[in-house]
């Protein structure tokens, strides 16, 4: 089906790109390059919440100067386009943390988080771009619990041998190796993923996109 209005994912995400394609979308993928330490030390004790969603929103600018750089919607046939961004980050004992990058954090992190809860923050920010500019754009976070389980030094040190955790947020996944060590979420599954699609949708509202004419 021929939709009028395209997608772009601005995220280099295997997991947001697929939550977006077992939901029915095909979006074409446009990474950014945005210095994310550099914007969260920027932010100094800005509330959890609102981190996350300068993050998307830092990442959508970079992917919408490029959409407005080619001059053209992603999609020839499309009259317009809707630019998704997401970032998230971990709230546990009251610390924002990202990427562990390192084993020595990611394993650190696992051993104060085990056998406890914390909260998976997800910003988003949905811009539609047409007529060479951002006709609108919109903004929010989501937050779900994760239940850490109770694992072993040597469960946490065989998973970080892995390397999955080094590069998610929080060290852990939901959908792969990581599955094995939470107990349980409150909260939307494909925000853990890392873009909840309720959240998606009702911003996509918003911005007068009805989502279902998206699906393929």
């Amino acid at each position: 089906m021929v939709t009028s209005t395209s997608v772009i994912l601005g995220s280099a995400s295997p997991a947001r790109l697929r939550v977006l394609r077992g939901a029915g979308l095909d979006p074409r993928v446009i990474v950014s390059d945005v210095d994310e330490d550099a914007i969260i030390a920027g932010l100094g004790s800005a509330p959890p919440a609102e981190v996350v969603v300068r993050l998307a929103e830092a990442k959508a600018d970079a992917v919408v100067a490029a959409v407005l750089d080619a001059g053209h919607p992603a999609d020839s046939d499309a009259t317009d386009t809707v630019v998704l961004t997401c970032d998230s980050m971990l709230l546990f004992d009251g610390d924002l943390s990202g990427k562990p990058h390192t084993p020595e954090v990611a394993g650190e992190q696992w051993r104060r988080m085990r056998g406890k809860s914390a909260e998976l923050l997800t910003g988003h920010a949905v811009s539609r771009v047409a007529d060479g500019r951002v006709s609108a754009r919109v903004t929010a976070a989501a937050s779900t619990t994760i239940r850490f389980a109770d694992v072993s030094d040597a469960a946490i040190d065989a998973y970080v041998a892995t390397r999955e955790p080094l590069s998610v947020a929080g060290a852990f996944t939901l959908d792969g190796l990581g599955g094995w060590f939470v107990e349980g979420i409150d909260g939307d599954p494909s925000s853990v993923l890392g873009i909840g699609l309720p959240t998606v949708r009702r911003l996509l509202d918003d911005v007068g996109v009805d989502v279902t004419s998206l699906w393929t």
